[in-house]
């Protein structure tokens, strides 16, 4: 047994494992900018509906669904022909008040010469002086007639506010109309809004953009899934949050030359922040453990250490770490999961060029 004993203890002990290798690298420290999408409405520059000013029927259309109009073209006649003949009525009525008013004024100026040489009596003037007031009254009156036929014609003769493209017209000629009708739709297209909402959060995080009219530029994705050729801008943002949903909105405005935006459609605005000296680590040197985000970081005698770090931004194969990691800290590029909080490993230091090849062909 002492022997046996003895022997034992006389015996060589186990080596320790050889540590496996590990390429390493330092945290990407770069500038540039992360994009996030955001449902956006889009509409026309200038949408007005056209209705009718008075009660009638269509005589005459003179556009077509789908026309570009100009500023002041006429678009619907509604019975001008019976507003033509009131305003007829209306200037005839008023000549003939016109007329008489002329005669008394005549006879008003004879009274009074004949009650100076005491052929007249001053009752008798001033019964005359008092016709011709109210005929006065009344040729305001028939003056105020004729202006409202007139106006009323005018009304007959619908005219297209601004330049844009007539939509659809759902009255054709002979349709009774009421007053406030729609009659037709025009938009001008050669510019369009599209607007969309952000959050506090959001807004806060973007507020920049709004200082700074180089940062203002964004880009439209159409639900076709392409991205719109032309770039727009941010122009305007409301003055107040929505208290029910808590966002704030915001106009972009995009050139339309081409026409392919429409007023009514929906798309998706992209913004890009621009972030100046980001810290970022390849997704593939993370781990998550129960929705927290961790990397293996190399202490100066090999061993690693995991450690937990807040990514306040996604980008394609990379995170932008807002706390747990400095710049000069080095981090396990790839084989993180094989890993245990205080293995020992062999670095095999990955230069940047080297990283940003490996994920840009992942």
């Amino acid at each position: 047994m002492p022997v046996l004993g003895l022997l034992g203890a006389c015996s060589p002990s186990a080596p320790p494992p050889t540590p496996d290798r590990f390429p390493v690298t330092a945290p990407l420290v770069s500038d540039t900018a992360i994009a996030k999408d955001y449902v956006a409405e889009i509409h026309s520059v200038q949408f007005v509906e056209v209705r009718s000013h008075i009660g009638g029927y269509i005589e005459r259309i003179h556009v077509d669904e789908g026309q570009l109009v100009n500023a002041g073209q006429p678009l619907f006649d509604v019975s001008s022909a019976d507003r033509g003949l009131e305003l007829q009525r209306a200037n005839a009525a008023l000549k003939v008040v016109q007329a008489e008013l002329a005669a008394a004024e005549v006879e008003l100026r004879n009274t009074a010469a004949l009650v100076q040489q005491n052929i007249s009596s001053q009752a008798e003037l001033d019964l005359t002086r008092a016709r011709v007031d109210a005929l006065r009254a009344r040729v305001e009156e028939a003056a105020s007639a004729r202006d409202h036929a007139a106006l009323n014609l005018s009304y007959s003769l619908i005219k297209a506010p601004y330049r844009g493209k007539i939509n659809r017209i759902p009255f054709k000629t002979g349709s009774i109309v009421q007053e406030a009708d729609v009659l037709t739709t025009i938009t001008d297209n050669s510019e369009m809004f599209a607007y969309f909402h952000l959050s506090e959060l959001d807004y806060l995080q973007l507020r920049n953009l709004f200082r700074d009219t180089t940062l203002r530029r964004v880009t439209l994705l159409l639900t076709s899934g392409e991205t719109y050729e032309h770039q727009g801008r941010i122009e305007v943002a409301e003055s107040e949050f929505d208290r029910a949903t808590g966002n704030i909105a915001i106009r972009a405005r995009f050139p339309n030359p081409d026409g392919v935006l429409k007023h009514g459609a929906n798309a998706n605005i992209v913004v890009r922040r621009p972030l100046k000296d980001a810290l970022m680590v390849p997704q593939r040197s993370t781990f998550e453990v129960q929705d927290k985000l961790y990397v293996m970081v190399v202490r100066p005698d090999s061993t690693v250490e995991q450690r937990g770090i807040t990514a306040s931004f996604r980008l394609p194969d990379l995170y932008v770490v807002q706390s747990g990691l400095k710049p000069d800290e080095r981090i396990v590029f790839e084989g993180v999961q094989r890993l245990r909080h205080d293995d020992r490993i062999v670095p095999a230091p990955v230069g940047r060029e080297e990283v940003l090849n490996k994920i840009g062909n992942h």
